[in-house]
């Protein structure tokens, strides 16, 4: 067993700090649902989960990082959807899976968290708006390289990645929208799931991605 300089078996380590990580995230999400994502600092969420200042952060260097928790997981989840997809399914159809996971994960949300979380908090601070927008693009570019076995030129790959992931980004928004107007979540599900699968269908014949 691998231990770190600290004789903690590193498993165990990578496991705790994963789990402050996300214990830190929920409770800032609770915050920013309770007070608003301006009206909380940093400090406000580390005496709310019992830590100290830097603690938070050590794991939130600033504080659109603590709502963009998840970012790295997401982008990696998106990139893999596409790099893994098999030889007879088409990137439209692993991004279909995406979509419909991420409005799964909303169904299914604590109302009282989601206020706090990505899609909702983006739709009330413009300072998180634009974090957002750096973070499609981010995402859009790890899917365009994935598109390197379609055979198109870089210019066309990168127009249909981002044709991709607008619709992951509308369906996003969507689902904040919902959760700040306390929309019926199962009628909200249809109509993204609806919704989503239309656009994602045209895409299969404007992109030349069926």
């Amino acid at each position: 067993m691998v231990e770190s300089s600290t004789g903690v078996p590193s498993g165990l380590r990578e496991r705790k700090k994963r789990e402050t990580r996300e214990r830190l995230g929920d409770v800032a999400a609770r915050l920013f649902a309770e007070h608003g994502y301006d009206e909380v600092s940093m400090s406000d969420v580390a005496r709310a989960a019992g830590v100290s200042d830097q603690t938070v952060y050590n794991y939130f260097p600033t504080k659109p990082d603590l709502v963009f928790d998840r970012a790295d997981e997401v982008l990696e989840k998106i990139r893999a959807a596409v790099a893994d997809r098999g030889a007879q399914q088409s990137p439209v159809e692993a991004m279909r899976s995406i979509v419909l996971e991420d409005v799964d994960r909303y169904v299914a949300e604590d109302p009282a968290l989601a206020r706090g979380e990505f899609p909702a908090q983006c739709r009330l601070s413009a300072v998180l708006r634009r974090r957002a927008l750096e973070f499609y693009d981010e995402v859009t570019s790890a899917v365009a390289a994935e598109l390197a076995d379609t055979g198109f030129d870089s210019m066309t790959r990168r127009a249909q990645a981002a044709a991709l992931v607008a619709v992951v980004q509308q369906t996003t928004e969507a689902i904040g929208d919902a959760v700040l107007a306390d929309a019926d979540r199962e009628s909200t599900r249809k109509r993204l799931v609806d919704t989503a699968g239309a656009a994602l269908d045209h895409l299969s014949t404007w992109c030349a991605l069926a």
